[in-house]
């Protein structure tokens, strides 16, 4: 008999709820970070799972939709840890055949927390999704919208884990 488990993830720099180290700051816009992706690993994942997509959105940006720090797709389905750092698309850390997607900042791949001067601590929502198809019909130009448009029919299950910032 199997027993199912939670559907979890966890990272050594986030506790949930508590706030993002500098190294996962971006730098650029006043910001002065490391702009580093943080470790992240995953467990308890649905057995019919064929792939992966992970997304950082901030859903307190001023901007009336959130912003998307990072999208990630098409990641195969034994991988269940990803180091920090790996987000930096000139280092190309990622597995062949997946993709980092077009984020709020104009550029793919990882882009820190960096909330307005004097704004109430952001909200960074790191969500993994597990997923019924081996990999989304969407290359490096996909946006925070089609990524999640892509995905709604394929979600298995999925994990979240949130940490804050202010400045």
């Amino acid at each position: 008999m199997r027993v199912d488990t939670p559907f979890r993830v966890s990272s050594v720099q986030i506790v949930e709820g508590g706030t993002l180290p500098e190294s996962m700051v971006y730098e650029g816009f006043g910001c002065t970070g490391g702009n580093q992706s943080p470790q992240l690993s995953w467990t308890g994942e649905p057995i019919e799972t064929r792939s992966y997509a992970i997304t950082m959105f901030d859903p307190d940006a001023p901007t009336g939709v959130g912003w998307w720090h990072w999208l990630v797709f098409n990641l195969p389905n034994d991988t269940h840890t990803l180091p920090q750092g790996v987000g930096n698309p000139l280092v190309n850390q990622l597995p062949s055949g997946v993709q980092q997607g077009y984020t709020d900042f104009g550029s793919n791949g990882y882009g820190g927390a960096c909330p307005p001067v004097g704004d109430p601590p952001h909200r960074y929502v790191i969500t993994i999704y597990a997923l019924d198809v081996e990999s989304l019909p969407a290359g490096a130009e996909a946006t925070g919208a089609k990524l999640a448009f892509l995905m709604q029919e394929h979600i298995l299950a999925k994990a979240e884990i949130t940490g804050q910032y202010g400045r």
